[in-house]
Formats: C-alpha cells, sequence, structure tokens
C-alpha cells in the first residue's frame, strides 16, 4: 500500500470521530445479552446497513439460538489456506439483560462514553466497522476480513468452527476487544474449561434407614476437594466449583448433588492434561453406589504469543508510537477468541480496541479519544503487517 493512501485513511478515520461516536451509541442502546438472539441480530443489521452504505460485502451464517454469524470483507480476500488475509475479529453479544440499555443508555461525561457494552465490544466493532470502510475507500486491493459473532461472552460454541476457517487463511488476526485501561493491548491470555457435574445418589430416611441411603452430597464433597487439588497457581492454573445445589430435605441422604466449576490454564498442554485428570476424578467414586455425569459446558483455548504475533505486536507498538501512544503488551487471565485463531496457527494480538475498563459492570466506559485513535493505529499497523515490516 502506498503512502498516499496509508495517509488517506489515518486522515479519513481521523475525521470520523463524530460519526463512530453516532454508530457507538446506536449499539450501545441494543441490548444484546448473549441468549437475546434477536439483539444480538439487531446489533448485526445495523453493521450491516453500514457496510452496505459504504459498498462493502456483508454475509450471515444463521445461528438458531444465538446471533448470526456476520462477515463482511473487502479487497483481494482468498479462502485457500495460504495465509493471505487479515482478519478483524469481534463479538455483538453481551453480558447485560434485556433492559439494561432502557435502564442506563449510552452517555458521554468527562470524556468517557458509558452504556452496557460499550467497551466489550461495541466500541470494537465500530473501529473495525471504520477500518473496513477506510480500506474500501482509499486502498480497497487490501485483502480484509471482519468476522462478527454472538456467542463469545457464553464460549463460542456455535461460532468456533467458523472462527476457526477464518483463520487458517489469516496471515494476522487482531481481536478488537478493549484495550486495558493502562491503554496496553493483550498479547496473551488464559484459556478456560467450564464444566458442569452432577451426581445420582439414593434417597433414604437419615434416622430410620439411614444405610439404605446413598449421599450424593457427601460424593460431591469427595470430588470438590480433588478438583481444588489440581489448582497450582504458580504454573497459572486454577480451579473453582462456583456453585452447587443438591439435596432434598435436611433429614433424608441426598437423592442427587450438582456442580459446575471452571478451570483457567496458561497453555494448552496444561489444558489437555487437566481434562485427563477431571475426567478421572468424575469417574472416581468414594461413595458406594454413587453415579456420575460430566459434561463440558465452555472451553476457550489459550492465546500463547508466537514469534509471528510478537512481530506483529511490535508493529503495533511502533505505530502507537506515530500517532502518540506508547504502549506495550499485557497477559490476563481473562479469555476471547483470539485463542482459538491463535490455536489455529494465526499470528494473532488481542485487546487492540478502543482503551477501557470494567467491563461486564455498570460503570464500564471507553476512553473516548481512543475510538479513532486505535482505528488509525490498526489502520497503520495492518499496512506494515501485508508490506511485510
Amino acid at each position: 500500500m502506498d503512502t498516499q493512501a496509508l495517509h488517506a485513511i489515518t486522515r479519513w478515520l481521523g475525521e470520523q470521530h463524530d460519526a463512530m461516536v453516532r454508530l457507538l451509541a446506536e449499539l450501545v442502546d441494543i441490548d444484546s445479552g448473549s441468549y437475546d438472539k434477536a439483539g444480538v441480530d439487531a446489533v448485526g443489521a445495523r453493521l450491516t446497513r453500514f457496510f452496505s452504505e459504504h459498498g462493502i460485502e456483508v454475509s450471515a451464517t444463521p445461528v438458531a439460538e444465538f446471533g448470526d454469524i456476520l462477515r463482511a470483507e473487502t479487497g483481494d480476500v482468498r479462502r485457500d489456506e495460504d495465509r493471505h488475509n487479515i482478519l478483524l475479529l469481534g463479538h455483538r453479544d453481551t453480558v447485560f439483560p434485556k433492559g439494561e440499555a432502557s435502564r442506563r443508555p449510552f452517555h458521554i461525561e468527562d470524556g468517557r462514553a458509558y452504556g452496557p457494552g460499550v467497551a466489550d465490544m461495541k466500541a470494537g466493532l465500530v473501529m473495525n466497522a471504520f477500518v473496513l470502510a477506510a480500506f474500501k475507500r482509499f486502498a480497497p486491493h487490501v485483502p480484509l476480513v471482519a468476522m462478527m459473532t454472538g456467542d463469545e461472552e457464553i464460549g463460542s460454541n456455535a461460532s468456533r468452527d467458523f472462527i476457526f476457517q477464518e483463520a487458517k487463511t489469516a496471515r494476522a488476526v487482531f481481536n478488537a476487544e478493549p484495550g486495558r485501561a493502562s491503554g496496553n493491548i493483550v498479547t496473551g491470555r488464559k484459556g478456560s474449561l467450564s464444566y458442569r457435574l452432577d451426581i445420582a445418589g439414593k434417597a433414604a430416611h437419615s434416622g430410620v434407614n439411614f444405610t439404605e441411603g446413598v449421599n450424593a452430597i457427601a460424593e460431591l464433597g469427595h470430588k470438590i476437594v480433588a478438583l481444588h487439588g489440581l489448582t497450582r497457581v504458580e504454573d497459572g492454573i486454577t480451579v473453582n466449583v462456583g456453585l452447587v445445589s443438591g439435596g432434598q430435605t435436611v433429614n433424608t441422604t441426598a437423592p442427587h448433588a450438582s456442580a459446575q466449576f471452571e478451570v483457567r490454564f496458561v497453555t494448552n498442554e496444561q489444558r489437555d492434561a487437566l481434562s485427563k485428570a477431571i475426567e478421572a476424578i468424575a469417574a472416581t467414586s468414594s461413595v458406594p453406589g454413587t453415579s456420575m455425569e460430566l459434561v463440558c459446558r465452555s472451553s476457550f483455548l489459550a492465546l500463547v504469543p508466537t514469534p509471528g504475533s510478537e512481530k506483529i505486536a511490535e508493529s503495533y507498538f511502533r505505530t502507537a508510537r506515530e500517532f502518540g501512544a506508547d504502549l506495550e503488551g499485557e497477559y490476563t487471565g481473562g479469555c476471547a477468541d483470539s485463542g482459538f485463531t491463535a490455536s489455529a496457527g494465526a499470528p494473532t494480538i488481542c485487546g487492540v480496541g478502543p482503551v477501557g475498563g470494567k467491563a461486564h459492570t455498570a460503570d464500564e466506559y471507553i476512553e473516548l479519544h481512543t475510538l479513532s485513535q486505535r482505528a488509525q493505529i490498526l489502520a497503520g499497523t495492518i499496512d506494515k503487517v501485508f508490506a511485510g515490516s
């Protein structure tokens, strides 16, 4: 891409601040919790209209229970596996319930924008949309793909195969999760596994027929101790049993018990070992007569830095300095779709969206001036990656 085109792109993006804020306000004021398919698709419809207005091709993959998967592209995009395209990743779902947008709509205060999902990650979606529009206008040959999924906050079960498919053709992936409150981007993330464990026992009167009963809660207690025993904080591995239930009455041996737990890890090798250990714990009974069912409800792969991702990060840092931002990479225990693209072999960096903080809370915000700034930095980095520098 020639210097004149890059200057035109970054200049145009700098002029779009007000338009970006208007689009962000519209998206934030649409409820789009992960289980609100209509809301997630409404966000998609607004983005589709934006892309159409800018002559950008958009396609939708229907998803029955969650938001459809949107894919926008511009430039010389290829569908083979030669690492040609540049993938801009984002999700349209939030963690907030229906009605949250009307209770606390988008608003601006002291240079910050607030509202449900403003940072995680509707600001990132706006940034990606305007970057595509800029390249369509001034550098239409650069192969850009924007993927906008609808179930990231609940594990991306419906969209992960499509993410893997796009990652196989990507020379670089930029995930527009919010930049850290420090201003930094994310260069490494933990992965996670989320399980439900159901245990069946046998009810009996705890005073009259105690020996005829089989206490599922007692079995669950053994399993909780064993599961927490897998925690190795020094290695970045944590196991947390966060929800438990069970029993019938205080004078009945518990005929059932359940637990939901989550595992966090640093490498995907740890993930494989933990999966086997958890399956072994589930299969071993300490209370005779109990039976159990273990279900993995969701999982994220870890974002592990590679030489390729480190090179892209360095390009991003250099570009950021050109736009007056001195930043670096951070590691976080949170999970994201960037773990899938990295695990598919695509050099990936994350947290390249506008700077924000307090995600998933009523105080979630972005630093408003970074909305167009991060779009300019992303565009400049894309230029460097496309040029091999």
